[in-house]
């Protein structure tokens, strides 16, 4: 079985996104194509406007790399039990904190959960 460039590239990518977690969640669909506006109060100031896919991206971005650093941690030799409860609650903490973002997610599947109790 002989493969081309693109399909060797698209079959490499899939293998890092597996390994790290990732997954191809998707914005939904009342999000999709729109834009986040901050304004200031100081009225000099211009509004900055964001393209909500952008701002998606980089959500789903930390929690890849949320993961990513889980991983590490559970699979790491020299911390304690206790250090690492310590650590994976302060990342189930972040996870958290996100959970405001989780109306941009088409999936539940997808969303944040944090701290449940």
């Amino acid at each position: 079985m002989e493969l081309d460039p693109h399909e060797l590239k698209k079959l490499m990518k899939e293998a890092i996104r597996e390994e790290l977690g990732a997954s191809d969640c998707r914005i939904a669909k009342r999000w999709k194509d729109g834009l986040i506006t901050l304004h200031s109060d100081n009225p000099t100031v211009q509004p900055k406007e964001i393209p909500m896919d952008a701002f998606f991206k980089k959500i789903t971005s930390v929690r890849e790399k949320l993961r990513v650093l889980e991983q590490k941690l559970n699979n790491h030799k020299s911390l304690t039990p206790e250090e690492k409860l310590e650590f994976q609650t302060l990342i189930s903490r972040a996870y958290g904190s996100l959970t405001t973002f989780n109306i941009l997610f088409e999936d539940e599947e997808d969303r944040f959960v944090g701290v449940k109790g």
